[in-house]
């Protein structure tokens, strides 16, 4: 039996996700930059490098994807798919790369006197927040349903920069607040904010890494492959599985358990038969190797 084509609508689908991503941030790295530093806020501008790491991030993203949907070929017989969680971890690392930035700086600006930053820059940070929560949302739905930890760690970083602009909108808010003497206080909200962005970026990292390395994805793998094999005659159970993720699909290895005295033909259309079930059930299953164990009834 012929493997399902890997489904190139998925990578589509967080090819687009990404594109409106980078779009979205162009605009908001002019806004946030340009209020910042006419509304002498640094953590306004920290806001905007951290969107300018968005653009670079979103485009690792975007070709990671296109590669990750590219058919197996000869050199790569399991396809592209490790170039999506690759693509991940450029935007963790990227992230911390940001988040160091941020923090050196803020360190800086807070040990120098400056002036409190402009009111207007609240409204300029509220109108982010909001922008960059729906972003999350709707690139975060689409990593969900496409299994894409490329896609999810792009919204990820959608949601860091919100955070990065909410803290920033508490900062500024209690340097207005509290006048003088509390001019500072945008710094430190730049600083509590990279603390936020490592954390994130680890949650990005963690999942990705967990690919690359073929670590066992979760769910009750195990009971559903049973369940879907044991509705083969002559199927008596499963002995040993292994499933790993590749990008956008999953590799199944099956130990199926058979009465011993049937022929080789007849183990040969019992494993064509159990691999045709499980890719029918799960979709998202590339590839199916089904070793025929025979035991004594």
């Amino acid at each position: 039996m012929e493997n399902a084509p890997i489904k190139p609508h998925q990578a589509e689908r967080g090819q687009k996700s990404t594109l409106v991503g980078i779009a979205v941030n162009i605009g908001l790295v002019l806004v946030k930059g340009t209020a910042g530093w006419l509304g002498n806020s640094y953590a306004l501008i920290a806001d905007a490098m951290e969107s300018g790491t968005d653009i670079i991030t979103s485009i690792f993203v975007w070709f990671g994807l296109r590669t990750a949907a590219k058919a197996p070929d000869e050199d790569h017989p399991y396809g592209h798919g490790k170039a999506e969680p690759m693509a991940a971890i450029v935007v963790a690392l990227a992230l911390v790369g940001a988040a160091i930035l941020i923090a050196v700086q803020s360190i800086k600006n807070i040990q120098i006197p400056h002036a409190t930053p402009a009111p207007f820059t609240l409204a300029v940070l509220a109108g982010v927040v909001i922008v960059k929560e729906v972003l999350f949302r709707r690139i975060a739905k689409v990593g969900a349903e496409v299994e894409s930890s490329a896609v999810k760690a792009d919204a990820w970083h959608h949601r860091s920069d919100a955070i990065t602009s909410l803290t920033a909108f508490v900062g500024i808010s209690i340097a207005l607040i509290g006048g003088p003497g509390y001019e500072s206080a945008d710094d430190w909200a730049a600083l509590l904010a990279s603390g936020f962005i490592v954390f994130n970026a680890y949650l990005i990292f963690r999942p990705s890494f967990g690919e690359i390395m073929d670590e066992a994805p979760s769910g009750d793998w195990r009971n559903e492959l049973s369940t879907i094999a044991l509705t083969v005659p002559q199927v008596r159970g499963i002995d040993k599985y292994r499933v790993r993720k590749t990008g956008f699909e999953y590799f199944v290895d099956l130990h199926v358990r058979v009465p011993g005295e049937l022929t080789v033909k007849q183990g040969h259309d019992i494993a064509h038969a159990v691999k045709a079930a499980i890719l029918e059930a799960k979709p998202a299953v590339y590839d199916v190797l089904v070793h025929i164990e025979p035991v004594k009834v």
